[in-house]
């Protein structure tokens, strides 16, 4: 059992350097349209450290294919300078995924002030 702990600590860890060296990167590095915001919200690292699922937010909600599709053609970038900014072996393959927790949030919040004007 305390080893399962160590490894646990272990990917906590790799996932929280991971995306916050993503998060720089995206900043310097990734040219977005103007108007756009990129969160990377977490990473998801597997046991063997070979691959990492990066879940992102993109708002506004309208242009996250475009986003994506842009992460997508700068991903071998991306991975070349994780690469050089981290001295880890394996380094995980990365791939990202859009959390659509925030949209779905808005969703709801229309919905209640929807309900909350027809009462009135």
């Amino acid at each position: 059992m305390f080893k399962f702990k160590n490894v646990s600590h272990r990917l906590e860890q790799v996932n929280e350097l991971i995306r916050a060296e993503l998060t720089k990167l995206m900043l310097t590095e990734i040219e977005c349209p103007p108007g756009f915001l990129i969160t990377v919200i977490e990473v998801e690292t597997s046991k063997d450290l070979r691959y990492a699922k990066v879940w992102i937010s993109i708002l506004p909600d309208g242009q996250t294919k475009k986003i994506l599709d842009i992460l997508t053609r700068n991903i071998g970038h991306l991975q070349y300078l994780l690469n050089k900014r981290l001295s880890m072996r394996p380094l995980p393959r990365i791939h990202f995924a859009v959390d659509k927790t925030e949209s779905k949030a808005a969703k709801i919040d229309e919905l209640i002030n929807n309900l909350d004007k027809e009462k009135e």
